[in-house]
C-alpha cells in the first residue's frame, strides 16, 4: 500500500502539478488556499484524487469568511490573496473546504492513523515543529500508529513511543530553506520524505496576472525562492503593506 501525504498547498498549482507519484491512497492535511493565487485547480485536484482529507486553518478562515486580524508580514499576503480567491472559487469549491473535517481517524492497510492539520490538542492553529518532548505531551491518550500533520511548513518524521509523527512539509510554500515542493510517501509502514523542483517562475507570473500588489508579489517571490528564509529587513519593509480594498 502506497500512501501519498500532501499538506499546505496554498493555491500554488505549479508546485502541486509537479508532483508525479503513483499512489493507492492520497491523504490531504489541510490548507489549499491563501499565499499564492491559483486555488481552483488545486481544489479540483484534491477533490478528485484525495482519499482522505482534513481542514486547515486557512481553509476554515476562507470558507467561514474569517477576517485576518494581524495585517503584517505573511498575514498581509494571506489577506490579499484571500480577497482574490473570493472571485476564483465557486460555491461548490468553497463548500468542499467548509465540509472538510477538522480531525480524522482511519485505518489503512492494518495501520491506525490520526489526521490533523496542526496538533491533536489544537487541530487548526498550534504550531509545533520536530520537538519530541512536546509531541509526547500532545499524543497522550492517542493510540495510533501514525499521526500525520502539516501547518508548520517543515518536513519531519519523529518516533514518539509507538507512534510515528509525520509532517510532509509544504507543497506550495516551504519554510525550511529548501524551495522545492515537499511531500511524503508511506509505503508498507516506511516513511520517505521527498522534494521536487517546480516552476517557481510560473507561480510568480500567475500572481502578477492576478492583480496582486507588486510589493506583495515581491514578498511572495522572496519567500518561494528562499524556502521561507525572509530576513528582518524584508519583514520590516513589508509590514506597512496593506491589501487593496
Amino acid at each position: 500500500m502506497r500512501i501519498l501525504l500532501l499538506a499546505d498547498i496554498h493555491a500554488n498549482w505549479p508546485a502541486l502539478s509537479a508532483i508525479d507519484e503513483d499512489f493507492d491512497v492520497c491523504i490531504f492535511l489541510g490548507d489549499l488556499v491563501d499565499y499564492a493565487t491559483d486555488p481552483s485547480p488545486c481544489v479540483e485536484w484534491v477533490r478528485r484524487h484525495s482519499t482522505l482529507g482534513v481542514r486547515g486553518n486557512h481553509d476554515h478562515a476562507f470558507a467561514q469568511r474569517v477576517p485576518v486580524k494581524k495585517l503584517f508580514g505573511l498575514s498581509v499576503l494571506a489577506s490579499a490573496t484571500r480577497s482574490i480567491h473570493l472571485h476564483q472559487l465557486d460555491r461548490a469549491q468553497t463548500k468542499f473546504l467548509s465540509r472538510l473535517p477538522v480531525t480524522r481517524r482511519c485505518q489503512i492497510d492494518g495501520r491506525r492513523f490520526c489526521l490533523v492539520h496542526a496538533t491533536p490538542r489544537d487541530p487548526l492553529d498550534e504550531y509545533l515543529g520536530p520537538d519530541q518532548a512536546a509531541w509526547a505531551t500532545r499524543l497522550q491518550g492517542i493510540d495510533v500508529d501514525f499521526v500525520c500533520v502539516g501547518h508548520s511548513h517543515q518536513q519531519f518524521v519523529l518516533q514518539v513511543g509507538r507512534t510515528t509523527v509525520v509532517n510532509p512539509g509544504s507543497v506550495g510554500q516551504p519554510r525550511d530553506g529548501d524551495p522545492r515542493c515537499a511531500y511524503a510517501v508511506i509505503e508498507n509502514g516506511r516513511v520517505e520524505l521527498r522534494r521536487k523542483e517546480y516552476d517557481i517562475d510560473a507561480t510568480i507570473r500567475q500572481m502578477r496576472h492576478s492583480g496582486l500588489e507588486p510589493q506583495l508579489v515581491e514578498l511572495a517571490e522572496h519567500i518561494l525562492r528562499t524556502g521561507g528564509q525572509v530576513d528582518t529587513q524584508k519583514w520590516e519593509r513589508f509590514n506597512g503593506v496593506r491589501p487593496a480594498q
